[in-house]
């Protein structure tokens, strides 16, 4: 089964050592960032430093100035955490060790955008606004985001792409020191506090039939229960908000999502080598929002060369892409193999068989760089099985 690894591009700039480790673990293929988010991240086998911290999100290559000049909207350049071509450089080291490089694209999870331009955010239905998150029904944040794919998609010698947050993004991030979780919120409540009430989704909620401002105060009367502890956690959408406002809302976003994806793998295409690869990061459920966008199997597959699927928590989201009568796609079972974020190494030879039978054909690794020696060592011993 072919594996690929995640890796920032600081994990490789600077350490001699780090392509060949990653080569030696036995994967095939190494999935690295090209535009990515704000973090801090740990770097512990780096000969220079322990700490990158990427203060905001940006491509991390120089990005093509004419495509983007005069444009309110722009990508953002790295700083010192990955100057110049920082991408290229540890992509040429990663492909001499005989690796495959694909792009790792982050989309529509922006903090540093909506500081800069706050009208660019989603707003919920109480007028907060998440300046992690790009309204993807907004023209001009659409605009951006396909062409930031096809610019960070394609660099140079990249063998296809991996696109996250192709599509909606909502309250659940952890943004800045998090305090959000002194009131659990079950799946229901993170999409009723995910809706977007800018002025690109009233209208777009209006074409539905409803009345935005009723619609916003059915939102924040739906949470009261949840505010109070009084709503269980499996509420259903429908129950808390509505039948006929949860079927509305749910349609205009999941058009708006699948527009974007098959806008921006267009564009990836029309910009890429014949050949070239193109998978989402995402989740079989079509109101969740973040990394993993929620997406409608059949449809995602119609358009895209395939998924990455999360399936630390269980294989289980493989499955409804398998179902779906997609000859050759990609179906990546992405596994978190860092013990100290809630992967489990140890296992990753009994977790691949598990999302294998769901359909799995392939494995993604989160993340090479961030993992201890001795996760990396069971990391190498499992695909040493696996062959």
């Amino acid at each position: 089964m072919k594996t690929a690894a995640f890796l920032y591009p600081w994990d490789v700039v600077g350490d001699p050592d780090a392509a060949a480790r990653v080569a030696g673990l036995g994967v095939q293929q190494v999935t690295l960032a090209a535009a990515y988010h704000s973090t801090r991240a740990l770097t512990p086998r780096h000969p220079r430093h322990r700490i990158v911290t990427a203060r905001h999100a940006a491509v991390l290559y120089e990005p093509d100035e004419e495509r983007w000049a005069g444009r309110e909207l722009h990508p953002y350049a790295a700083g010192d955490w990955a100057p110049g071509d920082a991408y290229g450089e540890a992509a040429a080291a990663l492909a001499d060790a005989g690796l495959e490089v694909h792009t790792w694209v982050v989309l529509a999870h922006n903090s540093r955008l909506g500081a800069d331009q706050p009208d660019t955010s989603v707003v919920n239905a109480y007028g907060d606004r998440y300046p992690w998150a790009p309204c993807i029904a907004r023209p001009a944040v659409r605009a951006l985001l396909v062409d930031l794919a096809a610019e960070a998609a394609t660099r140079p010698g990249a063998r296809g792409t991996e696109l996250e947050s192709c599509g909606w993004y909502g309250l659940a991030h952890l943004h800045a020191h998090d305090k959000t979780a002194g009131v659990a919120l079950g799946d229901a409540a993170q999409y009723l506090m995910s809706l977007c009430f800018c002025g690109s989704c009233r209208d777009g909620y209006a074409e539905e039939g409803l009345e935005p401002e009723l619609l916003a105060a059915a939102v924040r009367n739906a949470l009261e229960p949840v505010w109070a502890g009084a709503a269980p956690a499996d509420a259903r959408i429908e129950k808390l908000l509505g039948r006929e406002p949860a079927a509305a809302t749910l349609e205009f976003r999941a058009r708006t999502a699948r527009t974007l994806q098959e806008a921006a793998v267009t564009a990836v295409r029309a910009a890429a080598p014949d050949g070239f690869q193109i998978l989402l990061h995402a989740d079989p459920v079509a109101h969740h929002c973040g990394a993993n966008a929620g997406v409608d199997p059949a449809h995602i597959l119609s358009v895209a060369d395939g998924v990455v699927v999360p399936c630390t928590g269980g294989p289980e989201p493989v499955a409804p892409f398998a179902e779906q009568e997609a000859p050759g796609a990609v179906l990546a079972a992405n596994l978190t193999v860092v013990s100290g974020m809630g992967g489990s190494p140890g296992t990753l030879e009994e977790d691949a068989a598990r999302a294998a039978a769901l359909g799995a054909n392939e494995l993604r690794l989160y993340h090479a760089g961030l993992a201890s020696d001795a996760d990396l060592a069971a990391v190498g011993e499992a695909l040493s099985r696996l062959g």
